[in-house]
């Protein structure tokens, strides 16, 4: 009987292991983009912000710490700094027309990039954004 009781609650424990982390991980992984964006953003970001922000969106620690002139560094687009903040659409715009208004050096990317280019460079970043910060974005948008 005490066997049975055991192996009963083992089973028990194993299906709400298997069915936690089956949730779980499907809330993980759900995005807004696809890979085939991310690639796309990959090739995007390679050629035109990693040489600033580094070629996984990791560059510059210190991004809180102006520069001589009063600007500040690019800061790092993988989570670990601030841009998880922004909602979608100023990211859009950030890029779009540079960093000019947020005391930043960064060049506008309008007559560079299209739309759709736009968006799988911000899908390549957020790709390196733990589920923790995607989440918090996912809220603010």
């Amino acid at each position: 009987m005490m066997k049975k009781i055991a192996l009963i609650s083992i089973l028990v424990i194993a299906v709400l292991f298997i069915s936690i982390n089956f949730f779980s991980k499907e809330k993980q992984t759900k995005r807004w983009y696809t890979e085939e964006q991310v690639s796309q953003g990959k090739e995007i970001f390679a050629n035109n912000c990693a040489l600033c922000h580094g070629y996984k969106a990791e560059k510059t620690i210190n991004w809180k710490q102006t520069l001589s002139d009063g600007s500040y560094p690019p800061p790092p687009l993988n989570g670990s700094a601030h841009a998880w903040h922004h909602p979608q659409d100023q990211l859009r715009e950030i890029i779009r027309e540079g960093g000019k208004l947020y005391k930043g050096k960064m060049p506008p990317f309008k007559d560079v990039l299209t739309s759709e280019e736009i968006d799988a460079t911000i899908a390549y970043f957020q790709s390196f954004w733990n589920d923790t910060h995607y989440g918090y974005w996912m809220e603010r948008n």
